[in-house]
């Protein structure tokens, strides 16, 4: 990829109100207008640089936008309080009653639930697919529906989906390919592949403090704009606002995006080479024993590495709690839902963030009951972490004692 996504949103410089390196937090729910005809000609989405009602926009959510513009390479993007409220709203403003979604068959809970559950109470429907078989995304694309949605790694099983094959596809058949890119900002670039709308949730990788929750839409500008028009767009009415505080907060993270994700993906790679050696049932896009892995590899930033992101399977719930606990005991992370924190998360991914998704289902995707996903921090000697790892996996009977850590 020859898109420099870093070096564009380095390149992005505000000054505060006073000349402050950070730009200023809009901290008003409302502004104010010289005139009754500058109100109006806002309200009809005329002016530009004005600025109406924070539950339509506020100069610190345009900021964060623009930053999030230049990590896509879109022409604009818009903020919202959750990924789930970015997601919502794509869907609403894409769908009407009786329409139809592709979407792939391993994604987020949330998504999940959302797609199976919710909308069909608008008849929406959605066909569940294995959205690496580029014949089976073509033969489930019908009339009715208005777009392919899947996440560039998928959640949890950490399937790679060729975006630029299903861009072609997508272009085709005249519909829009939506791509969460959560688990690969900066590894992979969705929409410089083909993506016409890119969502992430910026609670995750992009924020990396694991302390607020926020979402993006980046796409065209005429897109973004129609999430945000007073009279029928989904972001507007919806009121799935991020405030602006927070905003300021993710745009300065965001600065060391680069940093972090480097460090997270050199992690991962380790654990999931040391792991794959010991015989662990290891899954990580970087290993050449990935399904994904030269999809993988045509479409990554190399810079960037495979991600933050690996499974293990270590045979069962029961022992999958046990480890996890145990692991939580010995300080190499938390027992926790999400991903992008400087520590290791691990969560057991059947009865936590895909448990949305009925048992008989899971079994069908392959999501075992064992099956652990971790979100690798930023540890400074992963050589050290993965002994300690190890350690507990021996102790739980997980591995056997090798002659190099009995010494």
């Amino acid at each position: 990829m020859d898109y420099k996504a870093s070096e564009h949103i380095q390149d992005l410089q505000y000054f505060g109100e006073f000349g402050g390196v950070n730009p200023s937090i809009s901290d008003s729910s409302t502004y104010t207008f010289l005139s009754a005809k500058t109100m109006f000609d806002t309200f009809e989405g005329n002016t530009e640089g004005c600025y109406l009602y924070s539950r339509h926009s506020s100069p610190s959510n345009l900021y964060l936008g623009e930053a999030m513009a230049q990590l896509e390479g879109t022409e604009s993007a818009n903020v919202f309080a959750s990924g789930m409220g970015a997601i919502s709203a794509v869907v609403f403003q894409l769908c009407d009653t009786d329409d139809h979604i592709v979407c792939s068959r391993t994604i987020y809970g949330g998504t999940y639930a959302f797609l199976k559950n919710f909308v069909k109470k608008f008849n929406i429907s959605t066909s569940f697919i294995d959205i690496t078989d580029l014949d089976m995304v073509e033969q489930s694309i019908t009339s009715k529906t208005k777009m392919i949605y899947c996440e560039a790694i998928s959640n949890p099983l950490l399937e790679v989906a060729d975006i630029a094959a299903l861009s072609k596809l997508a272009k085709k058949h005249g519909i829009p390919l939506v791509v969460d890119n959560t688990f690969s900002p900066l590894n992979i670039n969705a929409a410089q592949l083909g993506a016409d709308i890119v969502v992430h949730s910026l609670t995750k990788f992009i924020n990396g403090s694991s302390d607020c929750v926020a979402g993006a839409v980046c796409a065209s500008s005429d897109f973004c704009l129609s999430l945000k028009d007073v009279n029928n767009g989904a972001g507007m009415l919806m009121g799935s606002t991020l405030d602006s505080l927070r905003a300021a907060s993710i745009l300065k993270n965001m600065r060391t995006l680069h940093i972090r994700i480097k460090k997270h993906s050199e992690n991962a790679l380790y654990l999931a080479q040391q792991f794959e050696k010991d015989g662990l049932k290891v899954v990580y896009p970087g290993l050449e024993s990935h399904l994904g892995h030269n999809v993988m590899k045509s479409q990554m930033n190399p810079e960037y590495g495979f991600g933050g992101l690996l499974t293990l399977d270590v045979g069962s719930v029961d022992q999958a709690n046990a480890l996890m606990e145990l692991m939580q005991t010995q300080k190499l992370g938390y027992l926790a839902v999400s991903l992008g924190f400087y520590k290791t998360l691990f969560s057991a991914s059947g009865t936590s963030t895909s448990s949305e998704i009925p048992m008989e289902e899971q079994e069908a995707l392959g999501l075992s009951q064992g099956l652990i996903r971790f979100s690798i921090g930023l540890d400074n000697n992963i050589h050290q972490t993965y002994l300690a790892m190890r350690a507990c996996m021996e102790k739980m009977g997980i591995l056997s004692p090798s002659p190099s850590t009995m010494d």
